[in-house]
């Protein structure tokens, strides 16, 4: 059985979702690899004579929180697409009311997480771009990857990587935001196939003259 239009126009959006998690945890990833297993964002940065050097990262479980989270969700779009795949080309399958109630529940939860991770990046990449520039050597932070770090070979691409990151990031609550009113808007087109009928109804006189007869007007 084909997929309604909603969801179908759905699947495309976390088709695009998954893309932006993978993105951002790629990205969080590299740039934690880079300074050497730290968490740059809301760092510290001093610098030794001509270098620079991460003196005080943040907590690695912040870090893991963004990456995780986007991990997490990009792996659930990608099973949901698996799975809606199978289910409409091998079996007859259809997304119930508890389904979509339980659809529901999970993108809320999902634009949470993922505004959380957004914020974090935002002003995690903002307070370690300004103690970079409070030092003088460079006016810019995406200048500061051209210069040399300690140890050597730290922070390559430091600032493009979580620009991309951050970017993704607020995409991917774009796409959710979106995935949640579509569900909202299927939610309630489901419940009102299920409204009981009303006498007086066009649908309630029609079923009532099947079962008894129509009835006869008095002049």
């Amino acid at each position: 059985m084909a997929l309604p239009w909603l969801h179908r126009f759905e699947l495309a959006l976390f088709a695009a979702a998954f893309l932006c998690g993978a993105v951002v945890a790629a990205a969080l990833t590299r740039t934690k690899g880079s300074f050497r297993g730290s968490c740059p964002l809301y760092g510290v940065v001093t610098r030794n004579g001509s270098t620079l050097a991460l003196s005080q990262p943040s907590a690695p479980s912040l870090c893991y929180f963004v990456a995780g989270a986007s991990g997490l969700l990009a792996l659930y779009c990608l099973l949901l697409l698996f799975f809606w795949a199978y289910s409409s080309c091998i079996e007859d399958s259809h997304r119930g009311p508890i389904g979509l109630r339980i659809a529901l529940a999970i993108s809320a939860i999902a634009i949470f997480l993922i505004l959380v991770s957004a914020c974090i990046l935002r002003f995690g990449t903002s307070s370690l771009c300004k103690s970079i520039i409070s030092l003088n050597s460079t006016t810019s932070c995406s200048e500061a990857q051209k210069i040399s770090w300690t140890p050597p070979g730290t922070a390559l691409q430091f600032y493009s990587n979580l620009h991309n990151a951050e970017t993704s990031s607020w995409v991917n609550l774009v796409l959710w935001c979106v995935v949640l009113v579509l569900q909202l808007v299927q939610w309630k087109s489901e419940s009102t196939l299920y409204l009981p009928l009303q006498r007086g109804d066009p649908v309630w006189s029609s079923e009532t003259d099947t079962l008894v007869g129509p009835r006869l007007s008095h002049s």
